[in-house]
């Protein structure tokens, strides 16, 4: 358990900052470091925020896999890059941790152009057994030695490209190490059948214990006969105490449950993974939070943290008004409460989408389908198929990989399904792996899809009731945060489907902005009324039907059309914009506001927003040198 205090690094600790460090170190001594790592996190986290229960749980792994492996020789792919802040801290990045997350500093997840120990870059769940399994067919294929192992973890077992690549393990290769972290969490309690199968192995005691006695005498001789004797021991006991161990019907051989938080443990199932000679699956039991307690009593609230006072668990500049998703959360239950026809669902994202209230009040008419947005998709559109009305919240960076669902499954058939698409724009300091500035570009080319975004809150909720109503497919993007604070109306009042809202007339200027940034529009009008120009504003509301009635008749007297948007530049709202203009036979000047072609860093949103341009000076600075001719 931390313990309360001002932390000081030790000798230890001071002394161990690469792998090589790790392995001279005796069982105790990595004891010792272990609990030095996770109090070192506890206070680096404390400062910058990030990822703090998740992190907590791997530690032992972590060094436990160092004693064992040599990276970057040897492959380590962390499932879910969210895990790996110990790593960092032994790989020559602790001197850089105070700048986790913030512009300039080191990612919040994987990369690898940050360290040669960065085997695979890594933010969403899912995606490290198939990186792995192709780092070792690769390997395979040009006669190298090297170990690759996958460690997955908070949910990723669940994920369907996990299934995808467990089925592919036997056909590909026959030396790969695949460590399951099973702390029961994704950023929630795991769902679905996997997580209960995994659990029913943590959960057999006669297993466990034979299992335990088996490994204390087995794992002493490490060599010839008894090492295959004990092999054929342990699959005889599982035979008996478990119904079947799915990992080796993949062709997979299971090493499991192994006490996730005891080095002797680990180190021993570790060096019988190094010397196999087949695909091996350790299963490993964590605890999320381990060593805060804080942390350990509510992991959910811990997985992503602000900064925070170690000794209370208070968050430091934690956001004090209703978030955007908090409102739609809440305007979701009103509008649930006046019609059965509307659930929910939720891909392991409950909380984080402000869908905890529905499940509560809802329970038989919320579904939480875990790490898989592809399915999320297509079971909304099976449930629109037979008369629901479902509304599906999921981050707009997650969102991507179910693109061919929404196009294939939801809109060629038309189904009413309302997709959320929360997290939409820049997220600040977890970067580009989470940025949601993608989804104008992939959706608004798509045939029968009504595609908007609020202003502020209560615009928020007249567009979600007007969703639920309107009997076609339609996403709603808004961005991460709170918005301006405008109070939700007790009245919900439809939105007109294309059409834009005038908010401030002009005279040669005019600025379409889309959502979040009508208040970044109307803060350069102002500072442009001091030079004498006169720029109206609209509120775009919708990507797809843009307003193209509005946008004509303001052609005639418009010398240069500006555009402003959280996402990409590139294939964006702007760009809609700029078509319909060229197509009504416009001759003017057009400035797009977006993100640009590149994937923008990690940072505070508002250093972000300076650093590129994003601002009501910079788009205020850009109409004057336009209308000066320069």
């Amino acid at each position: 358990m931390y313990l309360r205090g001002q932390f000081q690094m030790s000798q230890l600790l001071e002394q161990t900052c690469v792998p090589e460090d790790v392995k001279r170190l005796g069982v105790q001594e990595l004891e010792q470091l272990s609990t030095e790592v996770r109090d070192f996190i506890i206070q680096t986290v404390s400062r910058t925020g990030g990822h703090l229960a998740a992190n907590l749980g791997v530690v032992e792994l972590t060094v436990a896999l160092l004693k064992v492996f040599s990276p970057p020789a040897d492959k380590i792919v962390w499932d879910t890059g969210h895990q790996t802040y110990a790593y960092k801290v032994l790989t020559g990045r602790r001197d850089r941790m105070a700048s986790l997350r913030q512009f300039g500093g080191l990612s919040g997840f994987q990369r690898t152009e940050e360290s040669d120990y960065d085997a695979f870059g890594a933010g969403h769940a899912g995606t490290g057994l198939s990186a792995a399994l192709g780092m070792a067919a690769a390997r395979d294929r040009q006669g190298g030695g090297e170990h690759v192992i996958a460690v997955m973890g908070d949910g990723a077992a669940g994920c369907g490209i996990s299934f995808e690549a467990l089925n592919n393990v036997a056909a590909s290769t026959s030396r790969l190490i695949v460590v399951l972290n099973d702390n029961k969490m994704s950023i929630g309690a795991n769902v679905g059948s996997m997580s209960r199968y995994l659990g029913s192995l943590l959960a057999s005691p006669r297993y466990n214990r034979l299992k335990r006695n088996a490994e204390k005498t087995a794992l002493r001789m490490r060599m010839g006969w008894m090492r295959s004797a004990y092999y054929r021991f342990e699959e005889a006991v599982k035979s008996l105490f478990v119904r079947s161990v799915i990992f080796e019907e993949f062709g997979l051989r299971y090493i499991g449950p192994i006490d996730g938080h005891s080095i002797p443990a680990l180190l021993d199932a570790l060096r019988i993974a190094a010397d196999s000679e087949k695909p091996i699956l350790l299963h490993v039991s964590t605890s999320k939070g381990k060593g805060y307690d804080y942390a350990e009593d509510r992991p959910d609230k811990w997985h992503g943290t602000h900064a925070f006072d170690v000794e209370t668990g208070e968050m430091k500049d934690a956001p004090g008004s209703i978030s955007y998703s908090g409102i739609f959360g809440k305007v979701l239950v009103r509008i649930a409460e006046e019609d059965r026809r509307v659930v929910a669902i939720t891909a392991a994202m409950g909380a984080g989408t402000g869908l905890t209230g529905f499940a509560s009040r809802f329970p038989d008419r919320f579904f939480d389908v875990g790490i898989s947005e592809e399915h999320s998709v297509v079971f909304a559109a099976g449930l629109a198929a037979r008369g629901l009305v479902p509304v599906l919240a999921i981050y707009s960076s997650f969102f991507q990989r179910a693109v061919d669902c929404i196009i294939h499954d939801v809109c060629l058939q038309n189904l009413p399904v309302v997709l959320c698409l929360d997290r939409a724009g820049l997220v600040g300091e977890d970067g580009p792996t989470h940025h949601g500035v993608f989804d104008i570009a992939l959706l608004r080319s798509v045939p029968n899809l009504v595609y908007m975004q609020p202003a502020d809150e209560a615009e928020l909720a007249c567009m979600l009731h007007t969703a639920v109503k309107l009997n076609r497919p339609v996403a709603i993007r808004y961005p991460k945060g709170p918005g301006s604070g405008k109070q939700v109306p007790d009245a919900l009042d439809a939105v007109d489907i294309g059409k834009a809202q005038v908010l401030r007339e002009g005279r040669e200027v005019e600025i379409w902005a889309l959502g979040d940034r009508v208040g970044m529009a109307l803060g350069a009008a102002e500072l442009l009324v001091r030079d004498g120009i006169d720029a109206g504003v609209v509120n775009a509301r919708f990507v797809r039907p843009l307003d193209a009635s509005l946008l004509r008749q303001q052609i005639a007297r418009t010398r240069l059309f500006v555009t402003l948007e959280n996402g990409v530049a590139n294939g964006g709202f702007g760009d809609s914009v700029v078509c319909e203009l060229v197509r009504a036979g416009y001759k003017g000047d057009v400035r797009v506001f977006g993100w640009p072609d590149a994937f923008v860093s990690h940072g505070a949103t508002s250093v972000l927003e300076k650093e590129h341009g994003q601002t009501a000076e910079c788009v205020a600075a850009t109409i004057r040198r336009v209308l000066a001719g320069s």
